[in-house]
């Protein structure tokens, strides 16, 4: 079967080209802006004698030019690898390496970064997005203006449908990266049938502040706007007045986000803000407490927050809430068209329904990846029988709503007992002076493993850790409440917002 992704910004050129695809600022640019310069930059890309398949790395924040990049990667046949901003030499090194890389797109405030991550990786050609106004000089780069030379042929490559468009790199969090495939079929329908879950809208305007580069930001914001005919508004890093600033200026229907998002615009002053247009908040990547849910709403009035649940190996979304009278707070839903979800023990078989047979969560469909690249071993791993198992924990109640308990990394095992630090946290954050709350294990002699709550505040709170582990103590069971509580300023995040308890480990006290 012929297809190829890029045909979600033709087909949505084609009905309207005048209608704004994304701002930023105070720029604009329509479909048919971004469907031609994209054009322009794919015949450019196959000029340089790229074939079918080859990988190209696109390491943008959220600025027009990832677009224009990653319709181009697409339209040209071959593979987009996209990279965060942030990496350091040895890192981008190691990516581009990995990946196969043939050309790395990069950003003039971290080309000087990029460049010896290319020189290490054997010299990867390297074109710079540079700044209005910039000398645009770097040693060892080009241009990307340069790429807007070519003419627009309104072709787009033939691929198949399982021809894998983008190699999504893991967080890392359990070794060195591994490059998700995801094919063109399996990204196209995620976004088609995502959106159609919660009724997106062709006159939504999306606010994108997650990172395009990672799986949420890529296929349940631009790709889901972009085959639904939306609009974005792009706002290149999480900050709370620049959120703010955009969600009030572009009339935003859609924000989507993970709970430190939410709970950071929680905290937020907007008495003077007019945030009417805003009817949905969607949210993933981690659990979102249900105080904040509570909070939120309240504070938002006609705004639904709709939790699923996904992966990079899942192009995203594999279970969703669907809408406020069909939701359950705390569930990640049901599976999404196409998708099944059952839970299972450690020797593979079924788990009945209810809170106490909690296993780990495995998905089928069309959304899951082809496998992990160059990893035949990993992939098997993961991939058996049809099945990727994903590592997380969770159950099924008797109305099919699924729950995600905790990563099986993350379980603390106290004196044989399992505590599941998202409970703990649920607990912690029901505590009117905490405004985030993470739950790790400690390696103990005489239990295995202790518990230990990092703890930070809302602005202007005050409250003790003696107070806090009162508070859990009163509503935990005894081997639950965290005899460790640590008061910090704020908890470490990864580029999504996402908070890193791998770092948490690492700081904390043996």
């Amino acid at each position: 079967m012929s297809f190829n992704l890029a045909t979600a910004l033709r087909e949505s050129r084609r009905f309207h080209p005048d209608k704004p695809l994304c701002h930023i600022a105070d720029l604009t640019y329509t479909y048919a802006q971004v469907d031609e310069a994209s054009g322009r930059i794919a015949a450019a890309l196959r000029g340089l004698g790229l074939g079918p398949g080859a990988k190209v790395a696109v390491q943008l924040p959220n600025v027009p030019e990832f677009l224009f990049a990653y319709f181009a990667v697409l339209k040209a046949g071959l593979v987009m690898v996209p990279l965060n901003p942030l990496l350091k030499a040895p890192e981008i090194a190691y990516h581009l390496r990995d990946s196969d890389a043939q050309l790395l797109i990069t950003f003039e405030e971290f080309a000087a970064e990029a460049v010896k991550g290319a020189e290490l990786a054997d010299g990867v050609g390297t074109y710079v997005v540079h700044l209005p106004g910039s000398d645009r000089h770097g040693a060892g780069t080009r241009d990307f203006d340069e790429l807007y030379a070519a003419d627009d042929t309104g072709e787009t490559e033939p691929t198949s449908g399982d021809d894998t468009a983008v190699l999504l790199y893991t967080s890392g969090t359990t070794g060195r990266p591994k490059g998700a495939e995801l094919t063109h079929f399996q990204l196209y329908m995620n976004c088609t049938v995502t959106g159609e879950v919660f009724g997106y809208r062709t006159d939504d305007i999306a606010l994108a502040v997650l990172p395009l580069f990672h799986v949420f930001g890529l296929s349940s914001v631009l790709n889901m706007a972009v085959r639904h005919g939306g609009t974005l508004a792009l706002v290149p890093r999480f900050e709370t007045g620049a959120v703010l600033d955009a969600l009030e200026r572009h009339r935003c229907t859609i924000f989507a986000g993970v709970p430190t998002m939410y709970t950071a615009l929680l905290q937020a002053d907007t008495t003077k803000r007019d945030l009417a247009g805003l009817r949905v908040g969607l949210s993933g990547g981690a659990a979102m407490p249900g105080e904040t849910i509570r909070a939120f709403e309240e504070k938002f009035p006609g705004v639904a927050i709709l939790e699923g649940y996904g992966l990079s190996e899942t192009a995203s979304a594999a279970t969703f809430n669907i809408s406020v009278e069909q939701r359950k707070v705390l569930s990640i839903g049901k599976p999404i068209w196409g998708v099944a979800v059952r839970v299972v023990d450690d020797t593979g078989a079924e788990l009945p329904p209810g809170p106490d047979h909690v296993g780990e969560i495995l998905v089928r469909g069309h959304n899951v990846m082809k496998g992990y690249y160059k990893r035949p071993e990993e992939s098997a791993e993961v991939l058996r029988e049809g099945w990727l198992h994903t590592g997380d924990l969770g159950y099924q109640d008797e109305d099919g709503y699924f729950f995600v308990v905790d990563r099986k990394k993350d379980l603390v095992i106290r004196g044989g007992y399992n505590v599941y630090p998202r409970e703990v946290e649920e607990v912690l954050h029901a505590h009117p002076a905490v405004a985030e709350a993470a739950v790790i294990g400690r390696p103990d002699d005489r239990l295995g493993e202790e518990v230990v709550a990092v703890v930070s505040l809302k602005p202007g709170a005050h409250t003790t850790a003696e107070d806090l582990a009162a508070h859990c103590k009163r509503q935990l069971a005894a081997y639950k409440y965290p005899r460790e509580i640590h008061l910090v300023d704020e908890l470490p995040k990864g580029p999504t917002g996402k908070i890193l308890k791998k770092e948490l480990r690492a700081r904390c006290p043996r």
